[in-house]
């Protein structure tokens, strides 16, 4: 299973034109992270995303942004350990994951409720450069010591599946190849197991 990441800031050609054709080849969803944009901004471009997403039936994962979830009628959210802890009390109506760096916080996030991990990061990426990759070993810890699906991060590519499939990780999120690679349509039929 795909979960296509986005960041506009590494797509070269027209962003709505690219997550259109990302939503169509039927991933298992689009997270649209944005970090850098401001409420409005993220709001704004999440009610086009939505738009796309909604024509294709393609999940929305909403990333950190609780309120803009819940004004768009979204019901998948994405955070932060931090933001978990935080928005305990808030996140029950959502289905939600949680990004994970450490065995201990994947226990929390199963217990805090959460419906899916994000472990990572497990290769080298340009995305966290000079941070070590935690490696196939952490993630294989990861799933055998929780029940809930765990998504690998961090410098997946197709010629990885395999590796990754291994550890008994669920899935993979990819934010570079989705927002670069040159057939998006195809990008999660290229990651089927």
């Amino acid at each position: 299973m795909l979960i296509c990441v986005t960041n506009r800031n590494l797509c070269k050609d027209d962003y709505l034109t690219r997550i259109n054709q990302l939503a169509k080849g039927k991933p298992h969803a689009i997270m649209l992270r944005e970090k850098d944009l401001g409420l409005t901004d993220y709001e704004n471009l999440a009610g086009q995303v939505k738009e796309l997403c909604d024509l294709y039936k393609t999940p929305l994962i909403i990333h950190q942004n609780l309120p803009i979830a819940t004004r768009l009628k979204l019901s998948n959210i994405h955070l932060s350990m931090a933001d978990l802890r935080l928005s305990r009390s808030q996140v029950n109506k959502f289905v939600f994951g949680a990004s994970v760096h450490s065995l201990t916080e994947a226990k929390e996030a199963q217990a805090l409720g959460a419906s899916y991990l994000i472990a990572g990061h497990i290769f080298s990426t340009d995305c966290k450069k000079g941070i070590p990759p935690r490696g196939l070993s952490f993630l294989k810890e990861v799933c055998t010591s929780v029940t809930v699906p765990v998504f690998a991060i961090g410098g997946i590519t197709k010629d990885k599946v395999n590796e990754i499939t291994q550890t008994g990780a669920k899935g993979f999120c990819v934010m570079s190849e989705s927002m670069t690679c040159e057939n998006p349509v195809n990008l999660a039929n290229d990651f089927r197991i």
